[in-house]
């Protein structure tokens, strides 16, 4: 018993405030521009494309859909001109094990057309991925908005496409959305399976499926104007329920310091505050606490969260684009971080990008094997996409 006792102490010690402070290393990125003449960068994604083992870098352009090779990034072109409207997002994964990346793009972005609009196409491969993929077209819901690959315990590898409106929608009322699931079949010509995973939203903006990469089933987080909606598969229909009620466009979860899980938001949807929904403090309350941890981003429209400073528990990358009426305001990319292990503290610990990124997407990966998190970013008015290389301490 003695020895327990010991071990929380020193747990509780070594999580308390000012022992992470001390911990916290300074945050270093060197930023290198690897495109620089973008039309509007709509959608990024990280994958191995090639099957060489190392991360690639895919980005959904107005006009085009490319891929930047690792590790000197060159440039190609795998569609181009798919309808007649801009593409605007790109989903890619290794959904069978054979080290290639499978990829979908949504295209034909008029989000005011919410009957006719929208496209979806699955990429053909082609035996040289450095030449032209054969677009599949498949059949969509209106508003083709954002779209990932997740994993379903009966189905396996599923497309999650989600729309940005109700099909029919006006102002953003009528019939909700009709979020929807594809299974790619044996031969991609074929029909592909839907299942229905959710149709209670309205003006869904992004969806979070971190924790769909390596587990059978587990929770997807909707962004949308009824807040942030958590979607989780029981027996072979998938449920939703309210967790936030503030509209909001981007949604991500994390861990605190002491192991809880936490979201993330930027609200509204392209909003200005940058908010965390930590563990509440009150016992036996199950509401999570509200944090504004910025409020004054322009058009915030990329969000990330992971363990960028390799401490244990994750931080908050925000991106803001800046608005296409009012040129001449300051755009970037900040880093944020708990500053307690409750996760109820936190503070904005570097400005990763000052006015160069009008931030339209980013994730993050480790794109040189060196076990830190690297910043991938697209910039919308900027035009550029930027690798932003963590050098940070360990």
């Amino acid at each position: 018993m003695k020895s327990l006792l010991l071990t929380a102490t020193c747990l509780a010690t070594l999580l308390a405030p000012e022992a992470l402070a001390a911990a916290i290393p300074a945050a270093t990125f060197r930023a290198q521009v690897i495109d620089p003449k973008i039309q509007i960068g709509y959608g990024l994604a990280i994958a191995d494309v090639d099957g060489d083992g190392r991360n690639d870098i895919l980005l959904a352009d107005a006009r085009e859909i490319v891929w930047y090779r690792s590790p000197k990034w060159e440039k190609f072109v795998m569609a181009r001109e798919l309808t007649v409207k801009d593409n605007v997002c790109i989903a890619a994964q290794d959904i069978d094990g054979d080290g290639k990346a499978a990829v979908a793009v949504g295209a034909e972005w008029n989000p005011g057309d919410t009957v006719g609009s929208g496209a979806f196409f699955y990429l053909d491969r082609p035996q040289d991925p450095t030449q032209p993929w054969r677009p599949v077209r498949l059949p969509h819901e209106p508003t083709t908005h954002r779209m990932h690959w997740i994993h379903d315990g009966t189905h396996g590898a599923l497309l999650a496409v989600l729309p940005l409106h109700g099909r029919g929608n006006k102002g953003g009322q009528g019939d909700g959305i009709v979020f929807l699931g594809y299974k790619k079949p044996a031969r991609v010509d074929d029909p592909w399976p839907t299942v229905v995973l959710d149709r209670e939203t309205h003006q869904a903006h992004n969806f979070d499926p971190t924790y769909q990469e390596k587990a059978a089933v587990a929770p997807l987080f909707v962004a949308a104007k009824e807040g942030v909606r958590e979607l989780t598969r029981q027996a072979d229909v998938w449920t939703s329920r309210t967790l936030t009620t503030a509209p909001a466009g981007e949604v991500r979860v994390g861990k605190t310091p002491a192991g809880k899980t936490y979201l993330t938001t930027i609200e509204p949807m392209h909003g200005n505050q940058l908010v965390v929904y930590a563990p509440s403090a009150t016992p036996g309350v199950a509401a999570p606490e509200r944090l504004l941890l910025d409020g004054a981003l322009i058009e915030g429209h990329a969000l990330a969260v992971g363990d960028v400073l390799g401490l244990g528990y994750d931080q908050v990358v925000a991106g803001w684009r800046g608005s296409p009426t009012r040129p001449g305001q300051k755009v970037g990319i900040k880093l944020f971080i708990a500053t307690d292990p409750s996760g109820r503290s936190w503070k904005e610990h570097a400005l990763i990008d000052d006015n160069q990124m009008a931030c339209e997407d980013l994730k993050l990966a480790d794109l040189n094997g060196d076990g830190r998190l690297d910043i991938i970013a697209a910039g919308r008015a900027t035009k550029n996409v930027v690798i932003y290389w963590n050098e940070s301490s360990r």
